[in-house]
């Protein structure tokens, strides 16, 4: 069993855009399959920079906030509540394009190779 409290969570940059900070409750190894359970903060006009992940799963829920998430160059206005998935190979970008925090928790999940 684990139990995880976000407030006693360091925070660190995220891979793709390190001025953006995240906490991560789970990491690659501690579960099968998840590659990752964070909560990232994107402060207004940061963004993630596209990105592909050839074989990963990445589902993102907006907690706080709202933005745009782009996948495969098309933009999809996001909110609190809102859940995207960004599936294998797809290039993929979050943007806050708001003067407020936008935050999203997120998981990574390995795709089994095709």
């Amino acid at each position: 069993m684990k139990i995880i409290s976000l407030s006693d969570i360091t925070e660190e940059g995220i891979s793709h855009n390190p001025e953006i900070k995240k906490k991560v409750m789970i990491r690659r190894g501690e579960i099968p399959y998840i590659t990752n359970f964070s909560q990232a903060n994107f402060k207004p006009g940061q963004t993630s920079g596209q990105h592909i992940h050839e074989n990963l799963y990445e589902v993102f829920l907006v907690e706080e906030g709202e933005g745009t998430i782009c996948i495969e160059n098309t933009e999809y206005y996001v909110r609190k509540g809102f859940c995207v998935v960004a599936e294998p190979g797809e290039m993929h970008n979050i943007i806050n394009t708001t003067q407020s925090d936008f935050v999203i928790t997120y998981f990574g999940l390995k795709a089994e190779k095709k």
